[in-house]
């Protein structure tokens, strides 16, 4: 392969990554999630905490992929449009987000300690759907597929640069969760509470967004 050739996969494949990293980055927000993931395991141990920001960033991972390259399929084959995903993901994200938003914050010492087993069925759901890897996420990679499927071939290096990609939102994931314990002794547990409280209202707010997303399209269609 000559350099000019080399130099130009590179190229082609760094696009792929990018676009992938930019686009669903900002939305899956693994850094803004973190005092939420803590919150949700605070009655956890240090070891099964880890144990579960490594499941949930595999989850994410596999979920991203799986949006990016059959996700338009998948929802054709249950006849099923983006805007319902998103109007039913939008109101699952409200739910999560209210409850958060009305949660003291507090460890409940009634509260009976969970064991690895029970941390590890939470790993997918509410963890990783809707928390992380939420309908907004999914609506973006699939609609990032859908892009791809229309305008550019599914050639090595889109597979490629979307793996990379994907592996990238997943080890932001990983390191966000695995060390939110940590960030919250630096910050403090005021700080941590009103960081909460902020995350739990944005996630309430987006999911309000992606709602609305869903139904405005909705509404387009009875013109």
């Amino acid at each position: 392969m000559q350099p000019e050739q080399l130099h130009s996969h590179f190229n082609d494949l760094l696009r792929e990554v990018l676009l992938i990293v930019g686009a669903l980055f900002p939305i899956v927000n693994p850094l803004g999630n973190a005092p939420i993931f803590l919150t949700l395991t605070r009655d956890l141990s240090a070891a099964t905490r880890t144990l579960l920001a490594r499941k949930v960033a595999l989850n994410g991972f596999v979920l991203l992929l799986v949006s990016i390259f059959i996700g338009t399929h998948i929802l054709a084959f249950f006849g099923i449009s983006l805007a319902v995903v998103q109007v039913g993901g939008g109101l699952v994200v409200i739910s999560t987000g209210w409850k958060l938003l009305q949660s003291s914050g507090e460890e409940d010492p009634s509260r009976k300690k969970m064991s690895v087993t029970e941390a590890a069925k939470r790993a997918f759901y509410p963890l990783t759907l809707p928390l992380t890897v939420g309908p907004g996420s999914i609506s973006v990679a699939i609609t990032v597929g859908a892009n791809r499927d229309q305008g550019m071939a599914m050639t090595p290096i889109a597979i490629l640069g979307a793996v990379l990609g994907a592996t990238a939102i997943a080890v932001s994931i990983y390191l966000s969760y695995r060390f939110a314990g940590q960030i919250a002794r630096v910050l403090g547990e005021t700080a941590m509470n009103v960081i909460l409280r902020l995350s739990s209202f944005i996630l309430v707010c987006i999911g309000v967004q992606i709602l609305w997303n869903g139904v405005s399209t909705m509404l387009k269609t009875l013109r």
